[in-house]
């Protein structure tokens, strides 16, 4: 019975290995994140008299590379939450903090829970990349954001309110009607010193080489905005350069947002629970494959509360003595990329309100019975939670 921590750092890790009652088999030693070494460890810690377990705290991507070559060489492996490590044996009034004494925590830590480790599984390919995939599409989606309140503050500069006359939706090569037009159309002088008539030619013209519906009303309704608004900065080449350059970083990564967005849901068809996830009510084509990315492969967690406790929307009981609380806060321990794709989908449950929909009916319960907004959407995720690992395990069982 061997117990081996792995304290896992950028480029290196310290590794100690110890036995039941503080029995030391090897002192910490370092060792580098490259092939070679890695299998020399793995070597090292199959050659020892006993069964041997690693673990390692699952921080970042640092700790890929050593789980997924140990494990190849069949050593079993376990990757802990850090949040487990920290909590653990903290019976000393000394706070030590040096890898190697982290190391030894980790071991000591997976001899008092040896029963209860589990075995390391690498995701395959498909869920990786789709995980990877997410994470990019989260990232763009918030520069996204940041560039389209950028450009939207220096438009109320040059040409206010011109976004209000467009309500054209994003197009999957993330270009925008009010975007390209204010590319092209960049001040207000740029129509008010025209005519109308002239205007609203060049205005059909711009919509025809781009692909957009051209309607006189939306021509007459710009032309009589910039008749009066106000523009803060002159018509001069600095302003041009900035608004022009603001729109196409927005298009740009509004492109990026896109792609994302079309080879997630790509990858995500590939699995074996796609048509079942995107048929739950709520999913779509960018939820969807957004619940798969997180939650993974769903037999994995022993039951339906694991899924719900991985998510964070389980609520944690906070009883003393006579006092028993009635509403509990969640614990938000888990995927906060998950706790934001399930908000998005409890506010397209209850925009459309099915009332044959039972997370709907669950919903509206609570929010009848005084429930305040956030306890409400919380518990419906969780809800939606217990179904999605109900219906997905019944699907692969018959699979």
């Amino acid at each position: 019975m061997n117990a081996a921590g792995i304290d896992v750092s950028n480029g290196r890790s310290t590794v100690s290995v110890l036995r039941p009652f503080g029995e030391v088999v090897k002192l910490p030693f370092n060792v580098k994140h490259t092939p070679s070494e890695l299998s020399k460890l793995a070597d090292e810690l199959l050659a020892i008299d006993g069964e041997t377990r690693v673990v390692m705290e699952h921080t970042g991507r640092y700790y890929e590379s050593i789980a997924k070559i140990l494990h190849e060489k069949g050593l079993f492996v376990c990757a802990v939450n850090p949040l487990l490590i920290k909590e653990y044996g903290a019976n000393s009034l000394r706070k030590v903090k040096t890898d190697k004494a982290d190391s030894q925590k980790i071991a000591r830590y997976a001899l008092d829970n040896w029963a209860d480790l589990r075995d390391y599984t690498p995701m395959d390919t498909v869920r990786y990349n789709l995980k990877t995939l997410h994470r990019q599409f989260h990232l763009s989606s918030k520069q996204k954001t940041a560039a389209n309140n950028n450009l939207v503050a220096l438009t109320e500069q040059v040409f206010p309110g011109i976004r209000k006359c467009f309500e054209s939706p994003v197009r999957k090569d993330g270009t925008q009607k009010w975007v390209d037009f204010i590319t092209t159309f960049w001040h207000a002088d740029c129509v008010r010193k025209l005519s109308l008539k002239a205007f609203t030619e060049r205005y059909r013209k711009w919509c025809k080489r781009n692909g957009y519906l051209f309607k006189l009303s939306n021509a007459e309704e710009v032309y009589e905005l910039s008749k009066n608004v106000v523009a803060l900065v002159p018509k001069d080449s600095v302003s041009k350069t900035i608004v022009q350059q603001a729109a196409k970083q927005l298009t740009a990564i509004s492109g990026s947002v896109e792609a994302y967005r079309a080879e997630m849901n790509n990858l995500a068809s590939q699995l074996p629970e796609y048509e079942v996830v995107m048929n739950m009510y709520g999913v779509g084509e960018s939820t969807g494959p957004q619940l798969m990315a997180e939650i993974g492969d769903v037999t994995r967690f022993e039951r339906k509360q694991s899924l719900v406790a991985f998510a964070g929307v389980d609520p944690v009981p906070k009883d003393s003595g006579d006092k028993t609380s009635r509403s509990n806060k969640a614990s938000k321990r888990g995927s906060p990329y998950l706790r934001r794709t399930l908000f998005n989908i409890m506010s397209v449950i209850l925009q459309n309100a099915p009332v044959d929909e039972p997370v709907y009916q669950f919903l509206d319960k609570k929010r009848a019975e005084g429930k305040p907004y956030y306890v409400y959407m919380t518990a419906g995720a969780n809800k939606f939670l217990k179904r999605y690992y109900a219906k997905v395990v019944e699907h692969l069982n018959v699979l």
